[in-house]
């Protein structure tokens, strides 16, 4: 199918917007970085939801890019934290790089045994219009975190969480096994289903 529409990507993640554009362009929906459309830097993060910091970037792009907008915000939810980080994943420790985040995890979790390490990955994508319509879906995968990480691929804490569905970790999975159970595969699937199903809430406003 021909590309029928151009949505707004409220995000400067490439990869990210490889993996969404890879599974929307199918559905007639092709992705432009919002910089490229004009729309100034986006406010800091500061909701208290993986919702409310994607509708603040979502409607950011949509009101300024005028334009259909997407957006996403994710986290590592462990139980042995009480849920955190949650939506301050990326911040955890403060400014540190992917391999010392997952140090300061895994110090904080230093003496959790391996029975009580469950986690789960989460992520909410948000859809919105210039003229105020939303959109958002949720996935989750559950897993736990090792003691050490495991395997030299994906990003941020993926070395260390251990899929339930696919027994090793996101950083030992392939990209496509990955995509198949991960967090954001889930929420790419669901809103899918909701562009492709009857009845949608907001007719063609997407369109």
């Amino acid at each position: 199918m021909n590309t029928q529409q151009w949505w707004l990507l409220a995000s400067e993640n490439l990869r990210k917007a490889r993996e969404f554009e890879a599974a929307l362009r199918p559905h007639g929906i092709g992705l432009r970085l919002a910089r490229d459309a004009g729309v100034p830097p986006f406010p800091p993060e500061e909701g208290a939801s993986y919702e409310e910091n994607a509708l603040m970037k979502a409607g950011h792009a949509a009101l300024h890019g005028g334009a259909v907008a997407l957006a996403d915000d994710s986290g590592l939810e462990v139980d042995a934290l009480d849920g955190g980080p949650g939506v301050l994943s990326a911040r955890l420790g403060g400014r540190l790089s992917d391999g010392e985040r997952i140090a300061h995890l895994l110090k904080l979790l230093r003496d959790v045994p391996d029975s009580e390490r469950g986690a789960r990955f989460v992520a909410v994508l948000v859809l919105a219009t210039p003229d105020g319509d939303v959109h958002s879906v949720r996935g989750e995968c559950a897993g736990r975190i090792l003691q050490g990480p495991r395997g030299d691929g994906g990003m941020g804490y993926d070395p260390v969480f251990l899929s339930d569905d696919l027994g090793v970790t996101f950083a030992q999975a392939g990209a496509a096994e990955k995509q198949r159970v991960s967090h954001r595969g889930r929420a790419l699937a669901a809103l899918v289903g909701w562009l492709d199903g009857p009845g949608r809430e907001f007719g063609s406003a997407w369109r």
